[in-house]
């Protein structure tokens, strides 16, 4: 019988609760237990699973897991995650894997003392129209690509900027760019290559009440190979999320992937090539007032478990991980 692995979350919001049951029911891992500083959580814990509660993750770590999940703001992954490698633990850290360049490298300069592994959670790979992108583009069926135009409208209100919350915070939230859209970055990032010659301009046209960061911004860019682009965002849309689409010209071809989460092929019309039938895509995560992105989470820790056993996986490290964050560390020096 394959090893079961212990694992604790730290972090029991909405994505951690989400977390906390996958692990539950998966066959070869044991939920331990989970932390969160908030004593209300206690409760809720108790409620939905029958698990040890921490007041902290140092508390935690005392019972040894094999992989601790950090589910918490932003602004603390890094010294969660390092706090867990220097307990010998591996690492899967939520979206994004840090606010900085600079704690991302002391992320890995950490792993790499422990020879500890960090993994981060970029669950819209999973989706079948990425994948299927993914593979249109690596086939090189577009030819030279000209133009890449991301695009991504939410909702995001006072029903999610709540007062005293983490969230709308540069200490822990970040903005928009970090929260909300670094599972698209990072699709553009792995299918096209890093961007270069950014410039960026920002507005906030409805949060100037609860945030203390833009909710609305354009960014211009040139692709690696040659072509041009650019990221158009905003929090500001009325009631619920809008769209959130990607849509690339090439000298052979032109697609337009759209949905409100990236999850529907809109438009393809390429030479010579025939679009096949792809895959049901998940449902996005639904939380109370408004969704994410698309629900993978299950895949996400499947891989992981099968690269620690040395098995045929898609897991994603940290390198890949601190690109999207550098990206965004880019895109953010014109605020």
């Amino acid at each position: 019988m394959s090893k079961k692995f212990r694992l604790g979350v730290v972090g029991y919001g909405y994505i951690g609760q989400r977390h906390a049951r996958l692990i539950a029911e998966h066959p070869q891992t044991e939920l331990i237990g989970i932390a969160d500083v908030n004593p209300e959580r206690q409760l809720l814990v108790a409620s939905q699973l029958d698990v040890p509660f921490y007041p902290s993750l140092s508390a935690l770590l005392e019972h040894q897991p094999d992989i601790v999940h950090v589910c918490t703001p932003n602004g603390l992954h890094a010294s969660q995650a390092i706090e867990a490698l220097e307990a010998d633990c591996h690492v899967v850290v939520e979206k994004p894997m840090a606010l900085s360049v600079a704690e991302c490298e002391a992320m890995m300069e950490t792993a790499k003392a422990q020879k500890r592994n960090i993994y981060c959670v970029v669950q819209n790979r999973y989706s079948p129209v990425s994948q299927w992108l993914e593979e249109v583009i690596r086939q090189k069926r577009l030819g030279k690509i000209f133009w890449v135009e991301v695009n991504c409208f939410w909702n995001r209100d006072d029903r999610y900027y709540l007062p005293g919350s983490w969230r709308g915070t540069l200490q822990y939230d970040g903005g928009p760019l970090f929260t909300q859209y670094s599972h698209f970055l990072d699709i553009l990032c792995h299918v096209f290559g890093e961007p270069t010659d950014i410039q960026a301009e920002f507005e906030n046209y409805t949060h100037l009440h609860n945030t203390e960061f833009e909710d609305t911004g354009r960014v211009w860019f040139r692709l690696p190979t040659g072509g041009m682009g650019c990221i158009h965002y905003s929090n500001a849309v009325y009631d619920r999320n809008f769209e959130s689409s990607i849509r690339i010209i090439g000298e052979k071809g032109t697609i337009q992937i759209g949905g409100q989460y990236m999850n529907e092929v809109a438009y393809c019309h390429i030479k010579g090539y025939e679009m096949p039938t792809l895959a049901p895509v998940a449902p996005a995560n639904q939380y109370v007032g408004y969704a994410g992105s698309a629900d993978h989470h299950a895949l996400v820790i499947a891989d992981v478990l099968a690269h620690l056993q040395g098995k045929p996986n898609h897991a994603v490290g940290a390198r890949e991980g601190m690109r999207v964050v550098a990206l965004i560390e880019g895109i953010y020096q014109f605020r």
